[in-house]
């Protein structure tokens, strides 16, 4: 299949990355070119995206600009910026379901809106549009709609991304970020101040680190048995992504589960070892029996994404039902906060 993104964009989407995120990077190597260069610029965009959010300096505005970029994609007028563009490409070339990327656009908002997270099933109800989105995108990617391969493809994203907030605890709350769940913060006695205000690698914060990486592995297991479900030229790709993910947590476990004051890194030569693993996995997947683990329901949390992605949806849902009306509202929810806190600033210089 002959690409529709622009060479020069590819390059572009190519580069950020290449220096904005070393371990897809790392992982896409493995990927054949006719899903490598999708996923580039998926992910760029997905980036550049959370990058906004993340670090701008009006996050509200960040996320509002993201739904409009959104809007001109799918109406076949894309941003004059090489992600867009590219990404306006795989829309077209691939029938991304619009469900999908307005799922990390309401996870995005979330972070917007300051939000915490009760229990580990709304931390996971977080991973699923942050993370999960972008496992489905990625099968889309693939020509894969089977609904059992998008359940563990979304099984693999939210284990990820719960990896990352387990990496992320210290960092976090040096920035007035909290995602791990409250409940087990009010388990171990702790507030919500104990933790922003003067964060340290405390016994009881070891210990959540360890049941989220604990409920992460669970998860990077169970995807497994969904690779063999994708095309066999991308199953090294990822099978590479679990391994070089996962083993974030092995370098946490070996800083005893401090990820306040040390930071969990990965070596170059980590990652030759587990994608030359994952090349030897890919090979021996011809001739493994199906795993009856690939049947398992989905997450709760990310059954939504599954039912948009699969076959039998395909054409289904339209913009403003079902979730993608939970989205607009959530969107709204931000714009008049927004307009309340400018009228406000109005009000008080005047």
């Amino acid at each position: 299949m002959t690409s529709l993104i622009d060479p020069a964009d590819l390059a572009h989407c190519r580069e950020v990355i290449r220096t904005g995120s070393l371990s897809f990077h790392s992982a896409s190597k493995l990927l054949p070119g006719a899903v490598r260069d999708p996923a580039l610029a998926l992910y760029a965009f997905c980036r550049l995206a959370d990058d906004e959010v993340d670090e701008g300096g009006d996050k509200t505005a960040a996320v509002l600009s993201l739904g409009d970029r959104l809007e001109r994609v799918y109406a076949g007028h894309p941003r004059n910026a090489p992600e867009d563009r590219a990404f306006a490409a795989i829309v077209e070339q691939f029938d991304m379901p619009r469900a999908l990327p307005e799922a990390l656009l309401e996870g995005l908002a979330w972070d917007a809106q300051e939000r915490q997270y009760q229990t580990l099933s709304g931390v996971c109800d977080y991973s699923a549009r942050v993370a999960a989105a972008v496992g489905a995108m990625m099968c889309v990617l693939m020509g894969v709609r089977d609904k059992h391969a998008l359940a563990r493809a979304c099984d693999l994203g939210v284990a990820m991304q719960l990896t990352n907030i387990a990496r992320d605890v210290g960092e976090d709350a040096r920035m007035g970020r909290i995602y791990l769940p409250l409940d087990w913060l009010e388990d171990a006695g702790l507030t919500q101040d104990d933790l922003l205000e003067s964060p340290e690698a405390t016994p009881e914060i070891r210990q959540m680190v360890a049941k989220m990486l604990s409920a992460a592995r669970r998860l990077y297991v169970r995807s497994e048995s969904g690779v063999a479900s994708l095309p066999l030229r991308a199953r090294t790709g990822i099978y590479a992504a679990r391994f070089i993910y996962a083993g974030i947590g092995q370098s946490l476990r070996q800083n005893a589960f401090d990820s306040v004051t040390m930071r969990a890194r990965t070596s170059k030569v980590q990652k030759l070892g587990w994608m030359g693993k994952s090349v030897g996995l890919s090979a021996a997947s011809v001739f493994m029996p199906q795993s009856a683990t690939v049947f398992a329901p989905p997450l709760e949390e990310v059954a939504f994404l599954v039912h948009a992605a699969s076959e039998s949806s395909r054409g289904g849902v339209q913009r403003g039902e079902g979730r993608t009306g939970s989205v607009l509202q959530t969107l709204a929810d931000l714009k008049a906060r927004e307009m309340f806190a400018r009228r406000n600033g109005s009000s008080a210089a005047s």
